[in-house]
């Protein structure tokens, strides 16, 4: 009973996060840009019009392709196929096919929804790659490898640090074969078709064409500047589901067992929203400052959260663990790691979707001479 009333208590506080950004939001769409919409598509007000001003200003740079566009897609089509396997599996444990003390079967369907999503992600990077001009096999391939690629040689490691210290939790060496299969002989042709797929797909079509030569972006206000705005951003998404990360790090290192599947799926839509709203509102005043360089942007604001993740594990293991042998830390440090790391692709990639959709969105609905 008392765990559901805490429960209850951080379903309300991440609600009221919620609706503060959704009144933000609610200003900004309803306000703002219905009033340059009217500005600018008016026809009685042609010559105020001409003088644009504020995210108007950047339309013939706002759909620029991104530095480093290859590692950009790989990571938005590893955050859409982790985001999927999460769903399937939140889906399936809330209607009780899978049992919260059978936590190795809750693994093995985790892995197993992982690999057989790995078309979604080969198709979203392939669509972002043909828009980005960069199609091309070898970089479809960089998906397949780069995040579970980084989970797998961390796993790795991590492994070899309990095989040091010949624990009965050191995984053996057939399963280790069985993982590396699962990967190179499922996962990875599976992104390669789904990215044969995408590539196959009509070219993303947005409202406005590059300029040849890119916009100066004007000197920013300080507390507009990059890593300020994505450090501070980070923490409304953590802060929406930090009740429930403290329940699962208390399942993962204390031995208690995770039974609450249903409100995990409640915070996870909360998260969802959260990521959304703090990337609109964001990416909308960065625009109006004549800031064109949004696409990893959208992408870093809610990304942090999973830096805000691992500096909280870091108090979590001084203040609450009782971890002291050099190697148990190693181990703990290198598993939130890649936590806060699964846990930042997916509100990254929630941030990018909704702001790419937002900014489609307003620039195709205003008059492009």
């Amino acid at each position: 009973e008392n765990d559901n009333r805490i429960h209850w208590m951080s379903i309300v506080n991440s609600l009221l996060i919620v609706v503060f950004l959704s009144f933000m939001v609610a200003m900004i769409m309803m306000r703002t840009l219905h009033k340059d919409f009217n500005k600018y598509n008016d026809p009685e007000n042609e010559d105020e019009a001409q003088e644009e001003t504020g995210w108007k200003l950047v339309h013939g740079d706002v759909f620029r392709s991104p530095e480093h566009p290859v590692l950009f897609s790989a990571l938005i089509g590893s955050g859409c196929q982790i985001i999927a396997m999460g769903t399937a599996t939140l889906s399936f444990a809330c209607i009780g096919f899978l049992s919260p003390s059978y936590r190795g079967g809750l693994l093995t369907a985790m892995i197993f929804a992982f690999v057989t999503v790995g078309g979604l992600a080969g198709f979203v990077a392939a669509k972002l790659l043909k828009y980005f001009k960069h199609q091309s096999w070898k970089n479809a391939f960089v998906t397949g490898l780069l995040v579970p690629g980084t989970l797998m040689v961390i796993y790795l490691m991590l492994n070899f640090v309990h095989w040091g210290k010949h624990a009965s939790s050191a995984i053996p060496f057939t399963s280790l074969l069985l993982l590396f299969a699962l990967w190179f002989c499922c996962s990875l042709p599976l992104v390669i078709i789904g990215a044969a797929i995408g590539f196959k797909q009509d070219v993303l079509t947005v409202p406005c064409k590059v300029n040849a030569v890119p916009r100066m972006i004007p000197e920013g206000k300080w507390y507009l500047k990059k890593w300020n705005v994505i450090i501070g951003s980070g923490m409304l998404p953590f802060g929406a589901a930090f009740i429930e990360l403290v329940y699962i790090l208390s399942s993962f290192w204390q031995g208690r067992v995770y039974y609450m599947f249903g409100f995990l799926a409640l915070v996870f839509f909360i998260l969802f929203v959260t990521c959304a709203e703090v990337a609109i509102v964001m990416i909308y005043l960065q625009l109006c400052y004549e800031d064109w360089q949004w696409w990893w942007r959208s992408f870093l604001l809610t990304f942090s959260a999973g830096g805000h993740l691992f500096l909280y594990s870091v108090y979590y293991l001084i203040k609450v663990l009782t971890i002291r042998q050099a190697s148990s830390i190693t181990l703990y440090l290198g598993y939130m790691f890649s936590l806060s790391l699964v846990f930042g692709i997916v509100t990254g990639t929630f941030g990018f979707l909704a702001a790419f959709l937002f900014v489609r969105k307003i620039y195709g609905s205003i008059k492009i001479d």
